[in-house]
């Protein structure tokens, strides 16, 4: 199953930046494909702006930077779990891994 990590944040976010020095290594380790869409990049943003939209529909609630874990990010999409703000490299860690586990275990029920 084609699963993401997609990371929605803004390049004047000083959290964002301080994430992005493990975030991606810490998804890709957890077997998750990465994707990295900055507000200000107006291709990227246009092309995940649904599943963004979907979760957050005026955008109020979320946090910065905001991670969407979710199946087939290109296709019909679902999303499976959200870790909002900065963390510690193991509590994100632990975030998405738990995640990745009630899907393991909704998935067997």
């Amino acid at each position: 199953m084609d699963r993401a990590v997609i990371k929605f944040s803004s390049e004047d976010c000083g959290i964002c930046h301080k994430m992005s020095f493990y975030d991606r290594k810490v998804a890709e380790e957890l077997g998750l494909q990465f994707i990295d869409v900055k507000m200000q990049d107006t291709a990227t943003y246009r092309k995940y702006r649904k599943i963004l939209l979907s979760q957050y529909p005026d955008k109020a609630e979320m946090g910065w930077p905001t991670y969407l874990l979710c199946n087939s990010p290109e296709g019909e999409f679902q999303i499976l779990g959200e870790v909002k703000g900065g963390h510690p490299k193991g509590e994100f860690r632990s975030r998405l891994q738990a995640i990745l586990d009630a899907v393991a275990t909704a998935t067997v029920l």
